[in-house]
């Protein structure tokens, strides 16, 4: 055995000694029992003292010659060891609590690693954002963005072969993980840098789209500025108060807006309700489309029964004895949530990936969403039942619906930023400063200046909210208790929330779409963070409005010497300004050139005034900014709780099949059998005793250390065997294991009316719920979180 095991392992071990250094002489100790005397007859057995203190000696020597493993790490293992030989397939199931210790710490540390590459891939996307609005960069080569990630990535690399190689009594226990974890880092590099070129090429093909539209507002802008100067000029010399200025002004506004759109097609208005339902009436009835708009349930997810979307074949048919009606088996039931939640999933990757917000919505999103669900129901196979029509007409309605959310409010920031007629009238605040600096008397670069500015200021508050986002998202890491750990920590603390509020849909959500409740759990808690004072976070935004300030005047100086050294003009001095800008603001200069600066001659006295005006602007904008809270999560680019999901969510989101209980791999797609350190009563997930209307009050990891049998579809499995159900049973490690979470005995206590209410069965018979389950109080379940996670 040792050597067709050293086989596979490219290992030159010959003999069992070569693996364990093990003497059958001194290493193995007999103990007779302790009533058994010595001699025989005599009292109790004097001898099993003696060969106790001889084994305590031994170990206490061996302990002095090994630096692997400490005796407080010995007594985890012999404990493990013990609880594994109480079960006949110990062999195949031995749950090793130090390994599963050291390993979580490893995924901690994995999560530090991996938040490094994500936070400096943020920064390097955002600084090459700017440089493609700035006309500064026209494509983006693969080797560029690992070029500007190197750095990160290196130091990643030195810090991974650093914990690797400590000096720590656990190296040698991780090199099993190690080059899975490297592996892992690296692809995680790879992906980064695929998916931020794939989003920067995204937007320098609607940069390129938009070319002509820009091109438009730049010149209706230039028209804008030239007409409030005039109008400026020509009240001057009247004597007429500040109100009726602002009278004719708000006049003629309106007459130029409509004279310079006056050619423009309005932008037509969308209707995505009507599109949903004109799409899936081509395909089904349309009076079972509309009956079902106004019937179906609200979360088709959250289900407890889907005997009502299918036909039981009859040849197939299972009965209740109950109620003598057909029923869907409890691995049928989560064979069709499953089903649903990958459509909801891929309909949500679907809706990503649509530009909406750069080229606008249309109607065929919401067609290839209808084909996509209807193919992923007709490949749902099932000899005991077929779906009738209303399930994918409900299942479609849900999925589009919650697309049709998003699709509208991108759509608003496309109209926002494409529609000329409306970015037209949004410049209003802006020329009508013009139009007052002008008829204050102000001079040619006066105004000029305030125009800048005004463009400016909007560039500074985009680029205070870019910066914001990451540091934010760093900030909750370290200071809200949730986030400055694994998946498990963060796990630990939504099931404390969860119990808190007692909230049963909020459980249902938890148990039935685990990735849906983290998602939500994770907005929830950044957005009680932004609501509150935050003083770092204020002075974040403080630091990132002067470092812009800084660079703005550093490029009007520097503009203005080169400019003056070469006896430039001030279309020079734009391109030059603009030029020391590109990676640090969004600088849309273009209306301002040509003749709206051909007067402008005096550079320094330009420099002077940008300095006031910026710093009157960037003053404002402090005062604006003088709470987190009043930050607005639609002006991120990059939304703080988006980016703390992408942290904390991509990884293993498998279900035990038994129970519901999730994988807490923190690698997506990783290697072996899935697992979780703790299980659930199976009847949280539906699960009865066959042929009874008794929920089931089995644990998975009790279950699975007795001779008691199960039923998959119509055929009988030791519980100990499970495996041999196949499918994803096959793909589970479920260690036979006594302990059982006092949370879920609590949980089911106190929602056992909500449960036989969803399952329509009982807590009653071989399902009763034991006495000692209810002693346990909501107080005992938060805290035994702390003891167990």
């Amino acid at each position: 055995m040792t050597q067709l095991a050293a086989k596979e392992e490219a290992c030159d071990a010959e003999c069992f000694s070569d693996v364990i250094a093990f003497d059958i002489k001194n290493d193995v100790k007999y103990f007779a029992q302790l009533w058994e005397g010595s001699p025989p007859m005599a009292p109790p057995n004097p001898c099993y003292s003696e060969n106790i203190l001889e084994l305590k000696k031994t170990i206490f020597y061996r302990s002095l010659e090994c630096h692997i493993i400490t005796l407080s790490q010995l007594k985890d293992r012999i404990k493990d060891l013990w609880i594994a030989l109480m079960n006949e397939n110990f062999v195949f199931s031995f749950k090793n609590t130090l390994e599963i210790s050291v390993y979580r710490k490893l995924e901690e540390q994995y999560g530090t690693w991996t938040w490094s590459l994500r936070s400096a891939m943020l920064n390097i996307q955002d600084k090459f954002h700017t440089r493609i609005n700035n006309k500064q960069l026209h494509k983006v080569e693969h080797k560029l963005l690992v070029t500007e990630m190197q750095e990160t990535f290196e130091e990643v690399r030195k810090s991974m072969v650093c914990y690797f190689e400590s000096e720590s009594k656990e190296k040698d226990m991780m090199e099993q993980w190690r080059g899975r974890f490297e592996k892992k880092v690296e692809d995680l590099h790879d992906d980064l840098t695929q998916q931020a070129k794939r989003e920067l090429d995204g937007i320098i093909l609607q940069r390129e789209a938009c070319k002509n539209l820009e091109k438009q507002k730049s010149q209706y802008e230039a028209k804008l500025f030239e007409k409030s100067k005039e109008l400026a000029l020509s009240l001057r010399v009247n004597k007429d108060d500040e109100g009726e200025k602002k009278r004719q002004f708000d006049s003629l506004w309106e007459t130029w807006v409509q004279e310079l759109t006056a050619t423009i097609q309005p932008m037509k208005e969308i209707d995505i309700t009507q599109d949903i339902f004109q799409i899936l009436s081509e395909s089904d009835e349309q009076q079972l489309v509309s009956k079902r708009t106004h019937e179906r349930p609200f979360k088709i997810h959250m289900i407890g029964d889907y005997i009502n979307y299918v036909k039981i074949l009859k040849k197939k048919l299972t009965w209740n004895i109950f109620h003598q009606t057909p029923t869907l088996l409890p691995e049928e039931q989560d064979s069709i949530r499953n089903l649903i939640l990958t459509v909801i999933k891929q309909t949500n990757d679907l809706v990503k990936s649509k530009p909406v917000a750069q080229t606008g919505y249309s109607s065929s999103y919401i067609q290839e969403i209808v084909l996509l669900v209807k193919k992923a129901v007709a490949e749902h196979k099932s000899s005991r039942y077929k779906f009738i029509k209303t399930f994918s007409v409900d299942l479609s309605l849900h999925v589009c619906e919650t697309a049709k959310v998003t699709f509208e409010e991108l759509h608003k920031i496309f109209r926002s930023a494409n529609d000329l007629v409306v970015y037209l009238k949004n410049m209003k605040p802006e020329y009508y400063n013009v139009f007052q600096k002008f008829c204050e008397g102000a001079t040619s670069v006066a105004a000029f200046g305030a125009s800048l500015c005004s463009k400016l200021g909007d560039a500074i508050l985009q680029s205070v909210y870019n910066k914001t986002a990451t540091e934010l998202a760093e900030q909750m890491r370290s200071d809200l208790p949730a986030f400055n750990g694994n998946r498990s920590n963060l796990e630990k603390h939504i099931l404390k929330s969860l119990a808190e509020e007692e909230n049963f849909n909020k459980f249902k959500t938890y148990i039935f779409s685990p990735r849906e409740n983290f998602e939500g759990f994770i907005r929830d808690v950044v957005k009680d963070y932004m609501e509150k004072q935050n003083p770092r976070t204020l002075d974040t935004i403080g630091r990132i409005i002067v470092h812009k300030q800084n660079c703005v005047i550093i490029a009007a100086e520097t503009a203005t010497e080169e400019i003056i050294k070469k006896k430039g003009d001030a279309n020079m001095w734009l391109e030059r300004f603009s030029g020391s800008l590109k990676d640090e603001l969004e600088c849309k200069t273009d209306h301002l050139s040509g003749n709206n600066c051909q007067d402008i001659t005096d550079f320094e006295l330009l420099t002077d005034v940008l300095k006031k005006e910026l710093s009157l602007i960037t003053e404002k904008l402090k005062n604006d900014l003088n709470s987190v809270s009043v930050l607005k999560m639609e002006n991120f680019r990059k939304r703080p709780d988006e980016i703390l999901i992408e942290h904390f969510c991509q990884c293993c989101w498998v279900q035990c099949p038994f129970c519901k209980a999730i994988c807490t791999n923190t690698l997506e797609n990783h290697d072996g059998d899935h697992s979780v350190p703790f299980h659930r009563n199976c009847g949280i997930n539906g699960w009865y005793y066959r042929g009874t209307k008794n929920l089931s009050i089995s644990f998975c990891t009790t279950a699975v250390a007795s001779d008691r049998h199960f039923w998959h579809l119509d055929t009988q499995y030791l519980w100990r065997e499970y495996r041999k159900a196949g499918g994803d049973y096959a793909d589970w490690s479920i260690t036979p294991d006594l302990s059982e979470l006092p949370y879920w005995k609590w949980f089911v206590c106190r929602f056992q009316k909500d449960l036989e209410n969803r399952y329509k069965k009982l807590f009653q018979r071989r399902g009763k719920i034991p006495s000692e389950w209810r002693t346990y109080t909501k107080k005992d379940a938060i805290e035994n979180l702390d003891k167990y996670f």
